[in-house]
């Protein structure tokens, strides 16, 4: 067998598949299907101050290849995340990724105070929601505030922090590069591409929310797109993530610059995908003589 173990910024993997946030829960309910213990690691649901019920349905639509969503990051708190998840997800022997969200610079640097002294691994903060005391904007569609909040939650990080990227920005490499310079310590990329469905019958928006995050492999392209730009623009490692659905596009991605991959929306269509990802990585390894899943990052050879 290959060496499927990979190293982001001081924290080692069992190997480099990730269910993405708000796609794997807590993961118990995929304990029926397979031990947690075989994923490189978990990036755990998106986690605010308070309980979140989240946006009204329908809040989740099909599309071509793929699909929308506008959950609203529903979730039960930081409080019953610490008291009720996370003594659970402890005994799993996998990695913790604490994914936070607020909707002020001070909220997200509450979260990452909360965490201090916790049993996670890493903190991944998602920068695509939107900033209440700035209009509503999303800290990440610019690279000052997307610094500007980096660096404040950093102070209060005793964890690695990893800073989750929107894509619906003009310039990815240079939000990469402001978040880098804030003090990030790695990167995670692609959210979800903001999208739009009618139903034509009623001319209404399938979703309730009217837009919603699109994901899926209709997304893959642009999320490699994006972490080759951004691996070449910093140097903090990347967790590369949008529209992976087998091990060919996880190799993919790697190549592109990601030392590890997440792993969402093919979740919902089989359960077992990170599962057939980790074992096609190490059939794809001893077929191409790669005794290290990590010498492929960034190996891609553009034209």
């Amino acid at each position: 067998m290959s060496n499927l173990t990979v190293n982001v910024c001081g924290v080692e993997f069992k190997n480099p598949v990730i269910p993405a946030s708000g796609t794997f829960g807590y993961g118990r309910e995929y304990e029926a299907f397979y031990p947690l213990s075989r994923l490189g690691g978990i990036s755990v649901k998106g986690t605010t101050l308070n309980r979140r019920e989240g946006n009204p349905a329908p809040r989740v639509a099909e599309t071509p290849s793929g699909m929308l969503n506008s959950v609203g990051l529903q979730n039960g708190g930081v409080e019953k995340f610490l008291n009720y998840e996370l003594p659970n997800l402890v005994t799993k022997d996998t990695r913790i990724i604490a994914n936070i969200a607020g909707a002020t610079t001070e909220e997200c640097c509450e979260l990452a105070e909360k965490l201090k002294g916790s049993a996670v691994d890493m903190i991944e903060l998602n920068i695509s929601c939107p900033n209440v005391k700035q209009g509503g904007a999303a800290f990440g569609v610019c690279a000052e505030t997307a610094a500007e909040v980096t660096a404040a939650v950093k102070k209060h990080c005793d964890k690695p922090l990893m800073v989750k990227l929107s894509p619906n920005v003009t310039s990815i490499a240079d939000i990469a590069k402001a978040v880098e310079a804030a003090g990030a310590d790695a990167l995670s990329l692609i959210n979800t591409l903001l999208g739009m469905r009618i139903d034509i019958k009623t001319r209404c928006p399938i979703l309730k929310n009217n837009v919603g995050g699109l994901s899926g492999p209709a997304v893959f392209p642009i999320a490699v797109r994006m972490v080759w730009q951004v691996y070449n623009a910093v140097s903090i490692p990347i967790i590369g993530m949008g529209g992976i659905a087998s091990a060919e596009d996880a190799v993919e991605m790697m190549m592109a610059g990601a030392a590890a991959v997440q792993v969402g929306a093919a979740i919902f269509a089989d359960p077992y995908t990170p599962i057939k990802i980790i074992d096609g990585l190490d059939r794809w390894c001893d077929e191409n003589d790669v005794e290290n899943i990590a010498d492929i990052v960034g190996t891609v050879k553009p034209w």
